[in-house]
Protein backbone atom coordinates (compact mmCIF):
# COMPACT_ATOMS: atom_id res chain seq x y z
CA UNK A 1 0.00 0.00 0.00
CA UNK A 2 2.79 2.04 0.63
CA UNK A 3 4.27 1.95 -2.56
CA UNK A 4 0.76 2.75 -4.20
CA UNK A 5 0.78 5.82 -2.30
CA UNK A 6 4.50 6.95 -3.31
CA UNK A 7 3.31 5.99 -6.95
CA UNK A 8 0.49 7.93 -6.89
CA UNK A 9 2.27 10.77 -5.27
CA UNK A 10 4.30 10.45 -8.08
CA UNK A 11 2.20 10.98 -10.98
CA UNK A 12 0.41 13.88 -9.29
CA UNK A 13 3.57 16.01 -9.62
CA UNK A 14 4.10 14.54 -12.96
CA UNK A 15 0.58 15.41 -13.94
CA UNK A 16 0.72 18.75 -11.87
CA UNK A 17 3.93 19.94 -14.01
CA UNK A 18 1.95 18.13 -17.23
CA UNK A 19 -1.05 20.76 -16.94
CA UNK A 20 1.39 23.57 -16.32
CA UNK A 21 2.97 23.07 -19.29
CA UNK A 22 0.44 22.20 -22.12
CA UNK A 23 -2.28 24.63 -22.94
CA UNK A 24 -4.24 21.25 -24.14
CA UNK A 25 -4.88 20.06 -20.90
CA UNK A 26 -7.08 21.99 -17.84
CA UNK A 27 -7.51 21.21 -14.23
CA UNK A 28 -10.87 20.75 -12.51
CA UNK A 29 -11.50 21.51 -9.35
CA UNK A 30 -11.04 24.37 -6.80
CA UNK A 31 -8.62 24.06 -5.73
CA UNK A 32 -6.94 22.67 -9.42
CA UNK A 33 -4.35 20.14 -7.36
CA UNK A 34 -7.80 18.20 -6.50
CA UNK A 35 -8.51 17.59 -10.16
CA UNK A 36 -4.59 16.79 -10.76
CA UNK A 37 -4.10 14.54 -7.96
CA UNK A 38 -8.03 12.58 -8.47
CA UNK A 39 -6.91 11.80 -12.13
CA UNK A 40 -3.07 10.40 -11.01
CA UNK A 41 -5.11 8.46 -8.35
CA UNK A 42 -7.12 6.59 -11.53
CA UNK A 43 -4.34 6.54 -13.38
CA UNK A 44 -2.02 5.01 -11.26
CA UNK A 45 -5.11 2.72 -10.74
CA UNK A 46 -5.06 2.24 -14.66
CA UNK A 47 -1.54 1.35 -14.67
CA UNK A 48 -1.28 -1.04 -12.18
CA UNK A 49 -4.50 -3.00 -12.85
CA UNK A 50 -5.11 -3.30 -16.59
CA UNK A 51 -3.09 -1.86 -18.42
CA UNK A 52 -0.15 -3.84 -18.45
CA UNK A 53 -2.71 -6.91 -19.75
CA UNK A 54 -3.71 -4.54 -22.45
CA UNK A 55 -0.62 -3.65 -23.76
CA UNK A 56 0.31 -7.75 -23.89
CA UNK A 57 -2.57 -8.04 -25.61
CA UNK A 58 -1.81 -5.59 -27.61
CA UNK A 59 2.02 -6.34 -28.51
CA UNK A 60 1.54 -7.71 -32.03
CA UNK A 61 -0.22 -4.36 -33.04
CA UNK A 62 2.17 -2.48 -31.34
CA UNK A 63 4.78 -4.25 -33.12
CA UNK A 64 3.58 -4.42 -36.94
CA UNK A 65 2.51 -0.61 -36.46
CA UNK A 66 6.25 0.34 -35.31
CA UNK A 67 4.27 1.62 -31.82
CA UNK A 68 1.86 3.57 -32.83
CA UNK A 69 -0.77 1.56 -30.63
CA UNK A 70 1.07 1.88 -27.57
CA UNK A 71 0.38 5.43 -28.17
CA UNK A 72 -3.49 5.05 -28.53
CA UNK A 73 -3.49 2.30 -25.45
CA UNK A 74 -1.78 5.54 -23.65
CA UNK A 75 -4.16 8.25 -25.34
CA UNK A 76 -7.57 5.80 -23.92
CA UNK A 77 -5.70 5.05 -20.56
CA UNK A 78 -5.40 8.93 -20.12
CA UNK A 79 -9.41 10.03 -21.50
CA UNK A 80 -10.77 7.05 -19.46
CA UNK A 81 -8.71 8.53 -16.51
CA UNK A 82 -10.32 11.60 -17.14
CA UNK A 83 -13.34 10.68 -17.23
CA UNK A 84 -14.06 8.31 -14.47
CA UNK A 85 -12.25 11.49 -12.10
CA UNK A 86 -14.87 13.67 -13.83
CA UNK A 87 -17.86 11.66 -13.52
CA UNK A 88 -16.52 9.61 -9.74
CA UNK A 89 -15.66 13.19 -7.94
CA UNK A 90 -16.24 15.83 -10.27
CA UNK A 91 -12.92 16.92 -10.65
CA UNK A 92 -10.17 15.65 -12.81
CA UNK A 93 -8.06 17.03 -15.75
CA UNK A 94 -9.60 17.53 -19.21
CA UNK A 95 -8.25 16.92 -22.22
CA UNK A 96 -8.73 18.96 -25.73
CA UNK A 97 -7.43 16.25 -28.05
CA UNK A 98 -5.24 13.34 -29.18
CA UNK A 99 -1.94 15.28 -29.80
CA UNK A 100 -1.89 16.94 -26.45
CA UNK A 101 -2.34 13.09 -25.04
CA UNK A 102 0.63 12.23 -26.46
CA UNK A 103 2.30 14.98 -25.34
CA UNK A 104 1.42 14.81 -22.09
CA UNK A 105 1.79 11.22 -21.63
CA UNK A 106 5.74 12.06 -22.61
CA UNK A 107 6.03 15.06 -20.13
CA UNK A 108 4.14 12.64 -17.53
CA UNK A 109 6.53 9.66 -18.66
CA UNK A 110 10.08 11.83 -18.24
CA UNK A 111 8.55 13.74 -15.34
CA UNK A 112 7.82 10.56 -13.68
CA UNK A 113 11.25 9.00 -14.33
CA UNK A 114 12.96 11.70 -13.04
CA UNK A 115 10.96 12.27 -9.45
CA UNK A 116 10.72 8.31 -9.05
CA UNK A 117 14.65 8.73 -9.09
CA UNK A 118 15.50 11.78 -6.94
CA UNK A 119 12.50 9.87 -4.19
CA UNK A 120 14.68 6.24 -4.24
CA UNK A 121 18.12 7.92 -4.28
Amino acid sequence: MGSFLIRWAILTVAAGIMVVLLPGMHAVGHPPILGVAAFALFMALLNASIKPVVQMLALPFSILSFGLVALIINWLFMELASWLALKLFDVGVTIDGFLWAVLGSLIMSVVSGIVSSAVSS
